[in-house]
């Protein structure tokens, strides 16, 4: 029962707006809006009811500040228009519809919206005048202040006038002064100039002893670098290949031998095949490379004080087509390392050898450049004093 209650007493209310295509889709979709329901349109609301709308829309804005009367007044005058804004509008729309037969709608929403656009814009407006008000006090203001320190300022150089004066005097005085003393001042400039060109003469003897050097030098630190590089290939699994080996290849014990005298190590005397006591680097080559610090010591090798004698047989290895590194890779990894610092330290002494000479003379002219640049730092000392007094 009490259902049958709330379905004969139920009712479902619908309101839609004409304005646009979304009505007329429902309208297609939903064709029991039409069918099942009762259609009730709303008609255009009276002039007496816009106006009545309008004034109690306005009632909120202040339009005459301080002034009940001719704020009324206003609000009256507002409604009016606003009213016949809405009439026109409405009027025109009618006629477009009659004429064209397209139809504007002007709904009540749209008068609703006219009166919320007008508050709005009001608002901004008047926001917009607050601050033009306040950016033009603010100026005003800033000038006022401006205007009271420049009468400060012309009151206390008025004060100081006799002041100004005194100075004057001073300062002529002064100037007379310093007039004496730039004379003195040129002459020891003068002398200044010529340590300096003098000095400068020196320095550049020593740049060019200098850059002949490090052309040398040059040449010599890529030869260096590809010793660290050699060395840098070598890996501890690599060392304790030669080491484990019982029989090593002739590459290999040409090589080891090679480092040995390039660390200045003597040979095992052992028999050889014909039974005689032979030279054997091999004892030693193992060694050599058992030294934790192996690697290091090559790496630290003093390169620059090396014995010619070591030199001079090192010579007939390097000289020696089976010491090509091309070849020794074949054999092992690590004595291709081994064998590219000795060439590598080989081919930097003998361009060290070279550079040393120029490099004592370099340091020679370098300390005559010393000496010759305190004295000139004396002399402008004496300027600077000089100079300071002006």
């Amino acid at each position: 029962f009490f259902i049958q209650e709330v379905r004969r007493n139920l009712h479902v209310v619908l309101c839609f707006s004409p304005v646009g295509d979304a009505i007329r889709t429902r309208l297609r979709k939903f064709p029991s809006l039409i069918t099942c329901m009762t259609i009730n349109w709303f008609s255009a609301w009276p002039e007496d009811a816009l106006h009545t709308v309008a004034r109690a829309f306005l009632t909120e804005v202040e339009l005459v500040a301080d002034d009940e009367a001719a704020n009324a007044a206003m609000q009256q005058k507002l409604a009016t228009m606003c009213v016949f804004f809405h009439s026109s509008v409405q009027r025109t729309s009618e006629r477009y519809a009659t004429e064209v037969r397209r139809y504007f709608y002007v709904t009540p929403t749209s008068y609703l919206e006219l009166l919320r656009s007008f508050k709005d814009l009001l608002v901004t407006k008047r926001n917009e005048v607050i601050l033009v008000q306040e950016r033009y006090v603010s100026g005003l203001e800033k000038l006022l202040d401006t205007e009271s320190q420049v009468s400060t300022m012309q009151e206390e150089l008025f004060a100081l006038q006799p002041q100004l004066q005194t100075a004057s005097a001073e300062t002529e005085e002064l100037m007379k002064t310093i007039a004496a003393e730039t004379i003195e001042a040129d002459k020891v400039k003068e002398v200044v100039s010529r340590e300096e060109a003098a000095a400068n003469v020196e320095a550049s003897k020593v740049k060019a002893i200098e850059t002949d050097c490090l052309t040398d030098l040059d040449k010599a630190m890529p030869m260096l670098d590809e010793a660290i590089k050699a060395l840098d290939t070598l890996k501890p699994a690599d060392i304790t290949e030669v080491k484990g080996m019982k029989s090593p290849p002739k590459p290999v014990k040409l090589v080891m031998e090679a480092v040995c005298i390039m660390k200045d190590l003597k040979a095992s005397r052992v028999k050889g095949p014909d039974g005689r006591m032979v030279d054997d680097f091999w004892e030693t080559s193992k060694k050599m490379v058992s030294d934790s610090n192996f690697l290091k010591s090559l790496k630290e090798y003093d390169k620059d004080n090396i014995d010619p004698n070591i030199i001079k047989k090192i010579k007939a290895y390097v000289d020696d087509p089976n010491f090509d590194p091309k070849q020794i890779k074949k054999a092992s990894t690590a004595a291709f390392g081994l064998c590219c610092w000795t060439r590598a330290i080989f081919k930097y002494d003998g361009v060290a050898k070279v550079v040393k000479p120029k490099q004592i003379a370099l340091k020679a002219a370098q300390e005559e450049l010393v000496i010759v640049m305190a004295d000139l730092k004396v002399k402008q000392d004496e300027l600077k004093a000089v100079q300071d007094k002006l």
